[in-house]
């Protein structure tokens, strides 16, 4: 692909068809970007860079996080 298109791939498939070490290899050598969220993998297929609209979230403290009552 070379238009720039955005794929994304549920992670096991990507393991089970081809094994994650050949995945990136290739990934690596075409260049392009991809990140992982919860089992999902997104290929980014050109060779700009990614920039993150959002940051990390700010943790929660344990009384924020605790049950409700």
């Amino acid at each position: 692909m070379q238009k720039g298109e955005v794929i994304r791939r549920k992670a096991r498939d990507i393991e089970r068809f081809v094994g994650m070490e050949a995945f990136m290899r290739e990934i690596h050598r075409r260049g392009y970007r991809v990140a992982e969220n919860s089992g999902q993998i997104v290929i980014f297929c050109n060779q700009a860079p990614v920039r993150w609209l959002t940051g990390d979230p700010v943790p929660l403290s344990s009384k924020e996080s605790g049950p409700k009552s």
